[in-house]
């Protein structure tokens, strides 16, 4: 079959990884697959997830439409892309993407739209744009099923053509990878680090982690806190950091391999008010390592059932930060319950959400839905 992937971006983030090991997939299995990319091609040191689509001979290529100003521009490039070898199937990712291909696929008929949903935002406008680009499209795929249950109340998506295709992520990559030696930061050798990996923006609730640094780093001198990432709160972080004593607490940009600091961390934490699935929390449990994150869309997913140790030992009410620092401090101060929490994660993300799971699922759909 032949598989278009339209996506707003490929800056390295968790949809866009999720894109790209489908995409990449796909072709492996002799589909024919290009990627579209509506903004501009990312800067050399996030260049990554294009190279790895080049590098096994997936199309990619870009609009460099960074502005709402230019719409109607971006609507003609990809409706031109599309006229060029008119694909079987097209499949968006995120909200920019969901409410352009409605439009630019209208001269072709016989492709099947299918959207990709991957956060329950409900900004009124947003909602409002969002529910007509969902009426156009054949299919709906949410990242869980909360984001699915969303969909279908708040976009009015027909639960029949709704469905739920969760974030994969390559295992051995974050079992297999070598710690990061915390001496190379000029800490102990032994230190606890927590570690948040994400965007800094106020949806991730890393205020929480200010407020509750004095419990999370409390009397044990070896715990450390980490924040890798980049975003509008940076500045902020950053002299927020520098004034907690004894070098407990470090800001770091964005890193284009963060496994090694996964692997090494004591634990996770995000926590975030919103997300679809979030990719950082299963490359945690991938690594074998606790996590500890609010109990949003997604998350709860990755986490299990209530009331078992695996979901009750890591997960929190959203905005409940003093739940999220026992939950922590419990953690570090166990490394018994640690290693076995940790060692369940990743048996369970192993079992379920493997790439090449989330890759049959795609697959099994599009033809489905190129049979009807």
């Amino acid at each position: 079959m032949r598989v278009d992937f339209l996506i707003t971006e490929l800056n390295v983030g968790g949809a866009e990884k999720a894109l790209t090991e489908l995409a990449i997939g796909m072709h492996r299995r002799g589909h024919r697959v290009r990627v579209l990319s509506i903004g501009s091609e990312p800067e050399s040191n996030r260049h990554g997830l294009v190279d790895r689509l080049s590098s096994d001979g997936v199309k990619v290529q870009f609009g460099g439409f960074d502005r709402w100003s230019r719409l109607i521009a971006a609507v003609r490039w990809t409706a031109e892309r599309f006229g060029e070898d008119p694909p079987d199937i097209i499949q968006s990712f995120l909200f920019h993407a969901n409410c352009l291909s409605p439009i630019a696929s209208r001269k072709f008929c016989d492709s099947v739209l299918v959207g990709g949903l991957r956060v329950a935002e409900s900004k009124r406008v947003r909602l409002l744009i969002e529910q007509v680009a969902v009426r156009r499209m054949a299919h709906l795929v949410c990242v869980s099923e909360q984001v699915r249950r969303f969909a279908v109340r708040s976009l009015g998506a027909n639960p029949q053509a709704c469905s739920v295709i969760a974030n994969g992520v390559d295992v051995p990559t974050y079992r297999d990878a070598t710690p990061t030696d915390w001496s190379t930061l000029g800490w102990p050798t032994d230190s606890k680090v927590v570690l948040f990996v994400g965007r800094f923006h106020p949806q991730k609730g890393i205020e929480l982690i200010q407020q509750q640094i004095d419990k999370l780093i409390g009397h044990d001198m070896t715990r450390r806190v980490l924040l890798v990432g980049d975003g509008p709160l940076r500045r902020t972080l950053q002299k927020w950091a520098s004034r907690i004593d004894g070098d407990r607490v470090r800001v770091l940009p964005w890193q284009p391999n963060i496994a090694p600091m996964i692997k090494a961390a004591a634990l996770l934490v995000l926590p975030s008010h919103y997300e679809g699935m979030p990719n950082v929390v299963l490359e945690a449990m991938a690594a074998g390592r606790p996590v500890v994150c609010s109990c949003v869309e997604g998350s709860m997913e990755l986490l299990g059932e209530l009331g078992t140790t695996r979901c009750d030992s890591q997960g929190f009410s959203p905005g409940d930060g003093v739940q999220m620092a026992k939950l922590v401090d419990r953690l570090l101060d166990d490394p018994l319950l640690s290693r076995s929490i940790g060692d369940a994660n990743q048996q369970h993300v192993e079992s379920r959400f493997s790439n090449p799971k989330m890759i049959d699922r795609y697959e099994t759909l599009y033809q489905s839905l190129l049979s009807e």
